[in-house]
Protein backbone atom coordinates (compact mmCIF):
# COMPACT_ATOMS: atom_id res chain seq x y z
CA UNK A 1 0.00 0.00 0.00
CA UNK A 2 0.69 3.60 -0.17
CA UNK A 3 1.63 5.34 3.15
CA UNK A 4 3.00 9.06 4.21
CA UNK A 5 5.88 7.93 6.62
CA UNK A 6 8.10 9.95 8.45
CA UNK A 7 11.24 8.20 7.59
CA UNK A 8 13.91 10.16 9.26
CA UNK A 9 14.40 12.54 12.06
CA UNK A 10 14.05 15.67 9.92
CA UNK A 11 11.94 18.37 8.44
CA UNK A 12 9.47 16.51 5.49
CA UNK A 13 8.09 12.88 5.18
CA UNK A 14 7.46 11.01 1.93
CA UNK A 15 5.42 8.71 0.01
CA UNK A 16 6.64 4.94 0.19
CA UNK A 17 4.74 1.47 -0.31
CA UNK A 18 4.57 -1.26 2.55
CA UNK A 19 2.73 -3.63 3.42
CA UNK A 20 -0.70 -3.30 4.37
CA UNK A 21 -0.80 -4.59 8.21
CA UNK A 22 -2.60 -6.81 9.69
CA UNK A 23 -4.79 -6.05 13.02
CA UNK A 24 -4.48 -8.08 15.84
CA UNK A 25 -7.05 -9.90 17.86
CA UNK A 26 -8.81 -6.40 19.25
CA UNK A 27 -7.85 -4.49 16.17
CA UNK A 28 -10.06 -3.70 12.86
CA UNK A 29 -8.34 -2.75 9.43
CA UNK A 30 -9.76 -0.13 7.54
CA UNK A 31 -9.39 0.49 3.72
CA UNK A 32 -8.88 4.69 4.31
CA UNK A 33 -11.35 7.04 2.32
CA UNK A 34 -10.36 10.16 3.59
CA UNK A 35 -7.85 11.47 5.86
CA UNK A 36 -7.48 15.24 7.51
CA UNK A 37 -4.51 17.18 8.51
CA UNK A 38 -4.12 18.65 12.01
CA UNK A 39 -1.64 20.78 13.76
CA UNK A 40 0.53 17.62 15.35
CA UNK A 41 0.59 16.39 12.16
CA UNK A 42 2.24 19.94 10.58
CA UNK A 43 4.29 19.93 14.14
CA UNK A 44 5.53 16.39 12.57
CA UNK A 45 6.24 17.17 9.22
CA UNK A 46 8.25 20.32 10.08
CA UNK A 47 10.47 18.20 12.79
CA UNK A 48 9.99 20.95 15.95
CA UNK A 49 10.93 20.43 19.39
CA UNK A 50 8.06 18.59 20.27
CA UNK A 51 8.39 16.08 18.06
CA UNK A 52 11.80 15.58 18.13
CA UNK A 53 11.19 14.36 21.70
CA UNK A 54 8.18 12.28 21.02
CA UNK A 55 8.20 10.99 17.61
CA UNK A 56 10.00 7.89 16.98
CA UNK A 57 11.18 7.14 12.92
CA UNK A 58 9.93 5.25 10.42
CA UNK A 59 6.22 5.38 11.01
CA UNK A 60 3.09 6.23 9.34
CA UNK A 61 1.50 9.30 10.84
CA UNK A 62 -1.81 11.22 10.88
CA UNK A 63 -4.69 10.53 12.54
CA UNK A 64 -7.55 11.87 11.54
CA UNK A 65 -9.88 9.32 8.94
CA UNK A 66 -12.69 7.27 8.20
CA UNK A 67 -12.80 4.05 6.15
CA UNK A 68 -14.52 0.66 5.75
CA UNK A 69 -13.52 -1.79 7.65
CA UNK A 70 -12.42 -4.58 5.30
CA UNK A 71 -11.08 -6.95 8.12
CA UNK A 72 -12.02 -7.80 12.14
CA UNK A 73 -9.46 -9.33 14.61
CA UNK A 74 -10.49 -12.49 16.61
CA UNK A 75 -11.73 -10.67 19.39
CA UNK A 76 -13.78 -7.70 17.37
CA UNK A 77 -17.48 -7.70 18.47
CA UNK A 78 -19.07 -4.62 18.06
CA UNK A 79 -17.78 -3.40 14.43
CA UNK A 80 -18.19 -5.48 10.91
CA UNK A 81 -16.89 -6.14 7.90
CA UNK A 82 -18.35 -3.15 5.75
CA UNK A 83 -18.93 -0.62 8.52
CA UNK A 84 -18.02 2.46 7.80
CA UNK A 85 -15.97 4.62 10.51
CA UNK A 86 -14.12 7.27 11.82
CA UNK A 87 -11.54 6.87 14.68
CA UNK A 88 -11.06 8.02 18.19
CA UNK A 89 -7.13 8.50 18.20
CA UNK A 90 -6.32 8.54 22.02
CA UNK A 91 -6.30 4.05 22.46
CA UNK A 92 -6.79 4.04 26.49
CA UNK A 93 -5.62 1.02 28.10
CA UNK A 94 -8.56 -0.32 29.91
CA UNK A 95 -6.71 -0.76 33.26
CA UNK A 96 -6.08 2.36 34.55
CA UNK A 97 -7.71 4.33 37.58
CA UNK A 98 -9.04 6.96 34.83
CA UNK A 99 -10.14 4.34 32.38
CA UNK A 100 -12.24 2.39 35.21
CA UNK A 101 -13.95 5.40 36.13
CA UNK A 102 -15.20 6.76 32.92
CA UNK A 103 -12.59 9.22 31.83
CA UNK A 104 -11.03 7.18 29.05
CA UNK A 105 -10.04 10.38 27.35
CA UNK A 106 -7.15 11.09 29.88
CA UNK A 107 -5.86 7.12 30.39
CA UNK A 108 -3.27 7.27 32.43
CA UNK A 109 -1.43 5.14 29.49
CA UNK A 110 -3.43 6.34 26.23
CA UNK A 111 -1.42 6.42 23.17
CA UNK A 112 -2.15 8.08 19.95
CA UNK A 113 -2.47 6.80 17.00
CA UNK A 114 -0.14 8.36 14.86
CA UNK A 115 2.23 9.59 17.61
CA UNK A 116 2.86 6.98 19.52
CA UNK A 117 1.69 3.73 16.83
CA UNK A 118 1.41 4.32 13.47
CA UNK A 119 -1.36 6.47 12.07
CA UNK A 120 -3.53 6.41 9.08
CA UNK A 121 -2.16 8.54 6.24
CA UNK A 122 -2.20 5.62 4.10
CA UNK A 123 -4.76 3.38 1.72
CA UNK A 124 -5.10 1.20 5.09
CA UNK A 125 -4.75 1.41 8.19
CA UNK A 126 -5.21 -0.43 11.37
CA UNK A 127 -7.60 0.39 14.05
CA UNK A 128 -8.25 -0.66 17.61
CA UNK A 129 -12.02 -1.50 18.34
CA UNK A 130 -12.37 0.27 20.92
CA UNK A 131 -11.49 4.13 18.84
CA UNK A 132 -14.12 3.03 15.95
CA UNK A 133 -17.20 5.30 16.08
CA UNK A 134 -19.65 3.94 13.49
CA UNK A 135 -20.90 6.46 10.47
CA UNK A 136 -24.17 6.79 9.00
CA UNK A 137 -23.63 5.66 5.36
CA UNK A 138 -25.03 8.83 4.77
CA UNK A 139 -22.27 11.03 6.02
CA UNK A 140 -19.55 12.53 3.25
CA UNK A 141 -16.28 11.07 3.70
CA UNK A 142 -15.04 14.94 4.32
CA UNK A 143 -17.14 15.97 7.34
CA UNK A 144 -16.52 12.23 8.74
CA UNK A 145 -12.55 13.19 8.61
CA UNK A 146 -13.12 15.30 10.20
CA UNK A 147 -15.18 14.38 13.18
CA UNK A 148 -11.80 14.57 15.44
CA UNK A 149 -11.04 17.79 15.24
CA UNK A 150 -14.87 18.93 15.49
CA UNK A 151 -14.94 16.74 18.96
CA UNK A 152 -11.95 19.05 20.44
CA UNK A 153 -13.92 21.86 19.86
CA UNK A 154 -17.49 20.44 21.12
CA UNK A 155 -16.06 18.75 24.21
CA UNK A 156 -15.07 22.28 25.04
CA UNK A 157 -17.75 24.31 24.16
CA UNK A 158 -20.03 21.70 25.84
CA UNK A 159 -17.65 21.37 29.22
CA UNK A 160 -18.08 25.55 29.15
CA UNK A 161 -21.47 25.64 29.53
CA UNK A 162 -21.70 28.84 27.17
CA UNK A 163 -25.80 29.18 26.53
CA UNK A 164 -26.47 32.94 27.61
CA UNK A 165 -23.39 33.95 28.56
CA UNK A 166 -20.86 36.35 26.93
CA UNK A 167 -17.46 34.37 25.37
CA UNK A 168 -14.54 35.27 23.49
CA UNK A 169 -12.44 32.04 21.31
CA UNK A 170 -9.02 33.06 21.33
CA UNK A 171 -7.46 31.41 17.90
CA UNK A 172 -8.64 31.46 14.54
CA UNK A 173 -7.67 27.77 13.44
CA UNK A 174 -10.55 25.01 12.66
CA UNK A 175 -10.71 23.90 15.87
CA UNK A 176 -11.59 27.72 16.84
CA UNK A 177 -13.70 28.12 13.51
CA UNK A 178 -15.42 24.47 14.84
CA UNK A 179 -16.09 25.82 18.42
CA UNK A 180 -17.76 29.26 16.80
CA UNK A 181 -20.17 26.73 15.17
CA UNK A 182 -20.64 24.93 18.08
CA UNK A 183 -21.38 27.54 20.71
CA UNK A 184 -23.28 29.67 18.61
CA UNK A 185 -25.64 26.26 17.86
CA UNK A 186 -26.34 25.69 21.23
CA UNK A 187 -27.10 29.52 22.53
CA UNK A 188 -23.97 31.81 23.69
CA UNK A 189 -25.70 35.09 23.83
CA UNK A 190 -22.04 36.68 22.19
CA UNK A 191 -19.46 35.44 20.50
CA UNK A 192 -16.24 37.49 20.43
CA UNK A 193 -13.23 35.72 18.52
CA UNK A 194 -9.69 37.12 18.56
CA UNK A 195 -7.38 35.85 15.90
CA UNK A 196 -4.61 37.17 13.73
CA UNK A 197 -5.18 36.03 10.33
CA UNK A 198 -8.08 37.75 8.48
CA UNK A 199 -8.50 34.33 5.92
CA UNK A 200 -9.24 32.68 9.25
CA UNK A 201 -11.28 35.33 11.00
CA UNK A 202 -13.85 35.35 8.33
CA UNK A 203 -14.27 31.40 8.06
CA UNK A 204 -14.85 32.21 12.09
CA UNK A 205 -17.28 34.62 10.99
CA UNK A 206 -18.91 32.34 8.75
CA UNK A 207 -19.25 29.67 11.85
CA UNK A 208 -21.18 31.78 14.01
CA UNK A 209 -18.60 34.33 15.43
CA UNK A 210 -20.53 38.01 16.25
CA UNK A 211 -17.70 39.71 16.77
CA UNK A 212 -14.66 39.51 15.11
CA UNK A 213 -11.10 41.42 16.29
CA UNK A 214 -7.57 40.90 14.53
CA UNK A 215 -5.39 41.10 17.44
CA UNK A 216 -2.79 42.61 15.23
CA UNK A 217 -4.27 45.30 13.42
CA UNK A 218 -6.48 46.50 16.52
CA UNK A 219 -4.46 47.64 19.21
CA UNK A 220 -7.06 48.35 22.19
CA UNK A 221 -9.12 45.15 21.95
CA UNK A 222 -8.67 44.52 25.51
CA UNK A 223 -10.02 47.99 26.43
CA UNK A 224 -12.88 47.27 24.04
CA UNK A 225 -13.74 43.79 25.32
CA UNK A 226 -13.67 44.81 28.50
CA UNK A 227 -16.50 48.13 28.02
CA UNK A 228 -18.84 46.28 25.79
CA UNK A 229 -19.22 43.43 28.32
CA UNK A 230 -19.20 45.62 31.22
CA UNK A 231 -16.31 44.12 32.56
CA UNK A 232 -15.12 41.31 30.61
CA UNK A 233 -16.94 37.69 28.94
CA UNK A 234 -18.25 35.08 31.37
CA UNK A 235 -16.19 32.56 29.68
CA UNK A 236 -13.12 32.19 27.47
CA UNK A 237 -12.26 29.15 24.93
CA UNK A 238 -8.48 29.50 24.78
CA UNK A 239 -7.70 27.18 21.46
CA UNK A 240 -3.96 29.08 20.89
CA UNK A 241 -2.40 28.43 23.88
CA UNK A 242 0.20 30.54 23.56
CA UNK A 243 1.55 33.37 26.10
CA UNK A 244 0.00 35.88 24.63
CA UNK A 245 -3.47 34.22 24.33
CA UNK A 246 -3.26 32.88 27.67
CA UNK A 247 -2.58 36.74 28.63
CA UNK A 248 -5.18 38.32 26.65
CA UNK A 249 -7.59 35.09 28.03
CA UNK A 250 -7.35 36.53 31.53
CA UNK A 251 -7.25 39.95 30.98
CA UNK A 252 -10.54 40.06 29.26
CA UNK A 253 -12.26 37.45 31.43
CA UNK A 254 -14.79 38.55 34.02
CA UNK A 255 -14.74 37.98 37.70
CA UNK A 256 -16.13 34.76 38.77
CA UNK A 257 -15.54 33.76 35.03
CA UNK A 258 -14.56 30.21 33.60
CA UNK A 259 -11.22 30.03 31.07
CA UNK A 260 -11.38 26.70 29.39
CA UNK A 261 -7.88 25.45 28.19
CA UNK A 262 -7.53 23.57 24.68
CA UNK A 263 -4.33 25.16 23.01
CA UNK A 264 -0.87 23.75 23.78
CA UNK A 265 1.92 26.41 24.36
CA UNK A 266 5.34 25.48 22.32
CA UNK A 267 7.21 26.16 26.09
CA UNK A 268 5.99 27.13 29.49
CA UNK A 269 6.05 30.61 30.46
CA UNK A 270 5.70 32.90 33.50
CA UNK A 271 1.88 33.05 34.95
CA UNK A 272 0.22 35.28 37.53
CA UNK A 273 -1.97 33.17 39.19
CA UNK A 274 -2.71 35.24 41.99
CA UNK A 275 -3.95 38.22 39.79
CA UNK A 276 -5.01 36.12 36.98
CA UNK A 277 -6.99 33.34 38.45
CA UNK A 278 -7.05 33.45 42.53
CA UNK A 279 -8.40 37.35 43.10
CA UNK A 280 -10.63 36.78 40.20
CA UNK A 281 -12.13 33.80 41.60
CA UNK A 282 -11.60 32.03 37.63
CA UNK A 283 -12.35 28.79 37.40
CA UNK A 284 -10.40 27.18 35.09
CA UNK A 285 -11.00 23.79 32.82
CA UNK A 286 -8.59 21.36 31.18
CA UNK A 287 -9.51 20.05 28.09
CA UNK A 288 -8.05 17.05 26.14
CA UNK A 289 -9.48 15.39 23.13
CA UNK A 290 -13.02 13.93 23.42
CA UNK A 291 -14.81 12.20 25.79
CA UNK A 292 -15.15 8.66 24.73
CA UNK A 293 -17.70 8.57 23.66
CA UNK A 294 -20.19 11.26 25.18
CA UNK A 295 -18.63 13.71 22.85
CA UNK A 296 -18.82 11.64 19.69
CA UNK A 297 -22.94 11.09 21.03
CA UNK A 298 -23.07 14.94 21.12
CA UNK A 299 -21.09 16.07 17.30
CA UNK A 300 -23.47 13.48 15.81
CA UNK A 301 -26.69 15.07 17.16
CA UNK A 302 -25.35 18.42 15.79
CA UNK A 303 -24.18 17.45 12.59
CA UNK A 304 -27.42 15.21 11.83
CA UNK A 305 -29.94 17.96 12.88
CA UNK A 306 -28.31 20.53 10.88
CA UNK A 307 -26.99 23.03 13.51
CA UNK A 308 -23.63 23.20 12.71
CA UNK A 309 -22.77 22.72 9.08
CA UNK A 310 -18.52 22.26 9.44
CA UNK A 311 -17.89 22.32 5.68
CA UNK A 312 -17.00 26.29 5.58
CA UNK A 313 -13.91 25.34 7.76
CA UNK A 314 -12.68 22.71 4.86
CA UNK A 315 -10.56 24.90 2.44
CA UNK A 316 -8.76 22.65 0.45
CA UNK A 317 -8.94 19.01 -0.89
CA UNK A 318 -6.16 16.82 -2.98
CA UNK A 319 -6.23 13.70 -3.91
CA UNK A 320 -3.22 11.65 -1.48
CA UNK A 321 -1.07 11.10 -3.99
CA UNK A 322 -0.72 14.62 -3.43
CA UNK A 323 0.16 14.16 -0.03
CA UNK A 324 3.47 16.19 -0.07
CA UNK A 325 1.82 18.77 -1.67
CA UNK A 326 -0.90 19.60 1.15
CA UNK A 327 1.33 19.15 3.76
CA UNK A 328 3.38 21.85 2.21
CA UNK A 329 0.19 24.30 1.82
CA UNK A 330 -0.89 23.60 5.44
CA UNK A 331 3.11 24.37 6.86
CA UNK A 332 2.92 27.98 4.79
CA UNK A 333 3.07 30.80 6.00
CA UNK A 334 2.51 32.77 2.54
CA UNK A 335 -0.92 30.78 1.43
CA UNK A 336 -3.61 30.52 4.16
CA UNK A 337 -5.92 27.59 4.56
CA UNK A 338 -7.37 26.18 7.14
CA UNK A 339 -8.48 22.10 7.01
CA UNK A 340 -6.84 20.47 4.57
CA UNK A 341 -8.50 16.94 3.38
CA UNK A 342 -6.76 14.13 1.15
CA UNK A 343 -9.12 11.75 -0.59
CA UNK A 344 -8.05 8.45 -1.53
CA UNK A 345 -9.15 7.57 -4.99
Amino acid sequence: MLAAMKTKPSAGAELAVIDIPKPKPDEVLIKVKAASICGTDKHIYTWDKWSQGRIKPPMVFGHECCGEVVEIGSFVKGIKVGDYISAETHVPCGHCYQCRTGDMHVCRNVSILGVDRNGIFAEYAVVPEICCWKNDSSLSVEIASIQEPFGNATYTVMESNVSAKKIAIIGDGPIAAFACGVAHAVGAARIYNLGMIEFNLEICRKMGADISINVTQEKNYRERILEETDGGVDIVLDMAGNKAAVHDGFAILRRMGTFTAFGIAPAPFEFDMAESVVFKGAKIIGISGRKMFETWYQLRNLLDTGKVDPRPVITHRFPFKDFIKAMDLATSHKIPSSKIVLIME
